[in-house]
């Protein structure tokens, strides 16, 4: 009976290794992806994927935070193409996937409030004038709660620096002050170690990407 109890409690591990290093190589893959995707079309079926991943990994809280991004990404794309339509829906859809990756994750996630800050952000771009009181504050508030949560997180520091990059100087931005706080998010992600292979880790190639754009 030992014998039988011991085989059944090894072939278990081994099965849950297997599964688990299955989990890893597929999560590798399609986090690579985000890297390569070049159409808002691309990034919708990039944020299925972590979907359906997902629904198979209910405990974990990666997937539905690739999802989340990868409609983050989707939705930054369709406004650097000038097509706002349809923002509302696509960062509606970011905030679905962070509800269940910080119901995974707690609420000290500092990844996770800057995605909200994000999503937030691409609301606000729908009407500035008439949403800067509220998506932008909210915005505000989530970057706020991420750099209190993690001030050396590199991704706080890239995003931050895209903020003062793309605001005009009478509103206290400028692109020169843009590309020294890309010099301090390249520092950080110089430094930045994740806590493992698919945790977070995107972002320098963006901070270098502006640091290579002319100051004017």
């Amino acid at each position: 009976m030992k014998k039988y109890l011991l085989s059944f409690a090894l072939a278990f591990m081994s099965l849950t290794a297997f599964a688990q290093a299955d989990y890893e190589k597929i999560m590798t893959e399609k986090i690579a992806k985000t890297e390569t995707c070049k159409t808002a079309e691309d990034f919708q079926t990039l944020a299925n994927d972590f979907q359906r991943i997902g629904s198979k990994e209910s405990s974990k809280w990666l997937p539905p935070y690739y999802a989340a991004f990868s409609q983050i990404q989707k939705g930054r794309l369709m406004m650097r193409n000038g097509n706002m339509q349809g923002l509302d829906e696509t960062a509606g859809e970011a905030d679905k996937y962070l509800a269940m990756a910080q119901n995974l994750a707690g609420a000290d996630n500092a990844e996770i409030h800057l995605l909200r800050k994000m999503a937030a952000s691409l609301r606000m771009m729908v009407n500035p004038a008439q949403r800067y009181m509220t998506d932008g504050a909210k915005a505000t508030e989530e970057m706020g709660i991420a750099e209190k949560l993690d001030p050396s997180n590199p991704r706080v520091a890239l995003i931050k620096a895209e903020d003062v990059y793309f605001t005009p100087e009478q509103y206290g931005g400028s692109k020169t002050k843009g590309l020294e706080m890309f010099k301090e998010a390249v520092t950080k992600f110089n430094a930045y170690k994740p806590k493992t292979s698919l945790d977070p880790n995107w972002g320098k190639t963006e901070a270098e990407y502006f640091l290579s754009m002319p100051a004017k």
